[in-house]
């Protein structure tokens, strides 16, 4: 009976991939809502009507529809700054960590926050922002850096009973190049998303969604994009206090989920200077409409913790969406947002992302800033920055060196033009 029960499942899961859309010729005609007319029909006309109205509209309405309510600061947060290593990495850095409390008692839950500044630099510094997948020590092999104590999912290096080893430091070393980034003059700044919320569904009980029950009793509950956007940025409420860094310059970079969580925190918080997504696809930076790769169905069959209730009577109903990604991507504006794909990373939909990213360009003129300055989907490994920036890069589902060569590359032209 087992056995039957698997190869049930087994064939219901390789015909759910099989319906899976990576052909363009697929992709069915839909027309994308226009992100300066109002729900009302009001033609945003001018900046103000956009700050004042428009973008609150659609905040209301991403928040409502798709990634579920978000609370706001706690009453007490409390954070312990308890390294403060001046001579790290052979002398190249300043290592901190910070443990961020919730609440004045200093319990769970809590964030360990890994920060990595150029030692021979004058401060303060901007810095890049981004969580991690497997744990702070996982970003770099220095053994000063705090072994995680959470949960972490299984499969990863040095992973056992979902539980931290020293194998594991170090292991996901290649999407963090610290050296690179303090040779650029900037730091580093991340966190384990599981220590804000463990990636599996629990009812929302566990991380700091213990803190808020009352949210999920709501069709727009306070589901884990939210819950990470929602970290991040008590995190900035912490690098707002450390004066060496500068809290004008966060840059806010995330990968594949994580991405899809940048694009949020950054579209909630005007704080975060720069907002970088790499390869965030379906929830992302993709367009819902067009149905490539991954889509709504997937999104909520798979990783049903992810975004609201709401969200999910748009499963296989694209069309009744009442805005797409690109909406999500120009309620950065007017500051400067980066969108990045990859080559052979169809599940995330390279095309749909610069689709989205050039549709958000409207928003970027009203501001009489440039936008993405592309006519047509640029070639593989051919960066385009303009306020808006993109690339596909040749290769996978990653974050790599050469991500982070653009990214250091349009932080320094947006910074310098700043100044």
């Amino acid at each position: 009976m087992i056995l039957i029960r698997l190869s049930v499942y087994f064939l219901l899961t390789v015909l759910y991939a099989m319906a899976i859309n990576y052909d363009e010729s697929k992709v069915p005609e839909f027309t994308l809502p226009d992100p300066l007319v109002m729900s009302d029909g009001t033609l945003v006309k001018t900046k103000e009507q956009w700050l004042n109205k428009r973008r609150p509209e659609l905040l209301s309405l991403f928040s409502r529809e798709m990634y579920g309510c978000m609370p706001g600061k706690p009453p007490k947060q409390v954070n312990k700054v308890w390294d403060n290593t001046t001579d790290a990495l052979s002398g190249k850095a300043i290592r901190r960590q910070v443990t961020i409390y919730f609440s004045e008692n200093s319990t769970e839950p809590s964030v360990d926050v890994l920060i990595y500044l150029p030692a021979h630099k004058k401060k303060p510094v901007p810095v890049f922002l981004g969580l991690n997948f497997e744990g702070n020590h996982t970003v770099h092999s220095d053994p000063g850096i705090k072994l995680s104590t959470k949960w972490i999912p299984s499969g990863a290096k040095g992973v056992e009973k979902n539980m931290a080893t020293e194998q594991s430091r170090g292991s996901a070393a290649s999407r963090w190049p610290v050296e690179m980034i303090l040779s650029r003059g900037y730091g580093l700044v991340t966190a384990y998303y599981g220590d804000i919320d463990p990636d599996f569904h629990d009812g929302f009980t566990n991380g700091v969604h213990a803190l808020f029950p009352e949210l999920q009793k709501r069709k727009d509950n306070f589901a884990a994009i939210s819950a990470w956007a929602w970290g991040l940025r008590r995190i900035m409420d912490y690098l707002e206090t450390d004066t060496d860094i500068d809290a004008r310059k966060v840059v806010l970079v995330g990968h594949s989920r994580l991405g899809k969580t940048a694009l949020w925190a950054g579209a909630n918080d005007e704080r975060f200077a720069i907002v970088i997504s790499n390869e965030s696809g379906a929830g992302g930076a993709a367009l819902s409409k067009r149905i490539f790769g991954e889509d709504i169905e997937a999104l909520n069959k798979n990783f049903p913790h992810w975004f609201c209730e709401n969200f999910k009577k748009y499963s296989g109903q694209e069309s009744k969406l009442p805005f797409d990604q690109h909406e999500l991507i120009a309620l950065i504006a007017p500051r400067p947002v980066y969108i990045a794909s990859a080559a052979e990373d169809l599940w995330a939909d390279p095309k749909g992302e610069f689709l989205a990213a050039k549709a958000a360009e409207p928003v970027y003129k009203l501001f009489g800033l440039e936008g993405l300055p592309a006519d047509k989907w640029p070639a593989v490994d051919t960066p385009v920055h303009g306020t808006i920036g993109y690339h596909v890069r040749s290769g996978k589902h990653d974050l790599t060196a050469y991500d982070w060569e653009q990214y250091l590359t349009f932080a320094d032209k947006h910074f310098r033009t700043a100044e």
